[in-house]
């Protein structure tokens, strides 16, 4: 019979930290239409349509309103998408991202 030897006293213990994560928000203007911010909310943020229309809403009454909440990457490639379609369609819609 052939015995294994294990060192039951040696535990690695790894501590691994959340990635921080940031929001991502549209921001008001005066020339963006509300059809082209519903249209960005549902396919770079994959809202339904009713939560499109009441977000478009909220940005429309407050300045700005959040759209997500993502790695710095992937939030960072949100606000990217999000310039590259608005220039494309000749409007002025901005995105930020903020630390939660």
């Amino acid at each position: 019979m052939i015995q294994e030897k294990t060192d039951s006293n040696l535990e690695e213990e790894i501590f691994l930290e959340e990635p921080k994560l940031y929001k991502v928000l549209l921001l008001n203007d005066d020339y963006t239409s509300m059809e082209f911010v519903i249209m960005v909310l549902m396919e770079i943020f994959g809202f339904e349509n009713n939560k499109a229309m009441a977000t478009m809403y909220k940005i429309h009454e407050k300045g700005s309103a959040v759209c997500g909440v993502y790695p710095y990457e992937i939030a960072e490639a949100k606000v990217v998408q999000v310039h590259k379609v608005a220039k494309e369609h000749e409007y002025p819609l901005r995105a930020v991202m903020e630390e939660e």
